[in-house]
């Protein structure tokens, strides 16, 4: 599955610049002019980071930040700011629940990393949540068998490692 990174600015030529500087990355990205057009995009796309402008004229990026982040938990939201002040800052990271804060002009090369960076993340959060379902789904099925055969998972093992099998009555058999 491709990511996807969504670019919400009110300034095009801004937009276009990102879009631009992150054209090579492996990941497609997606623009919005305004917070509302970034939410209509979000209800038919499904898209893994947000960088949002915070002087926006219909709604500022944290309070739009801060809605993605109750209605999409799982996007990774980063701000971008031409004003930064430690209000907006500190604003948010409280309500937006941001990730990374970027000011205008930003370092390509570093957001570009910074959002490399978050995909990774994603990744391996993923695949431990599918690693953790699969352990669980084992660890059900060998209590089943061992509820159906009572003793099959238990393992005896002689001193130098090698495994016990019982055959009946007093006969065994060493493996390994």
């Amino acid at each position: 599955m491709e990511h996807k990174v969504l670019l919400v600015d009110d300034e095009p030529k801004l937009l276009d610049g990102l879009k631009r500087s992150l054209r090579k990355e492996p990941y497609a990205i997606l623009t919005a002019s305004s917070a509302t057009e970034a939410l209509a995009i979000l209800e038919c796309e499904s898209v893994d980071v947000i960088i949002s402008d915070q002087d926006m004229p219909s709604m500022k990026g944290t309070e739009f930040l801060a809605r993605v982040h109750r209605e999409y938990p799982h996007i990774v939201r980063f701000i971008l700011t031409g004003k930064a002040t430690l209000e907006v800052a500190v604003e948010a990271i409280n309500e937006g629940a941001i990730s990374r804060f970027f000011t205008k002009p930003c370092n390509h090369v570093d957001l570009a990393v910074t959002i490399r960076q978050a995909l990774e993340h994603k990744d391996l959060q993923a695949e431990a949540e599918r690693l953790a379902k699969t352990n669980k789904k084992q660890t059900a099925h060998i209590e089943q068998l061992e509820q159906e055969h009572p003793g099959v998972t238990k393992i005896e093992r002689d001193a130098s490692g090698a495994v016990i099998i019982n055959l009946g009555g007093d006969e065994q058999e060493k493996v390994g």
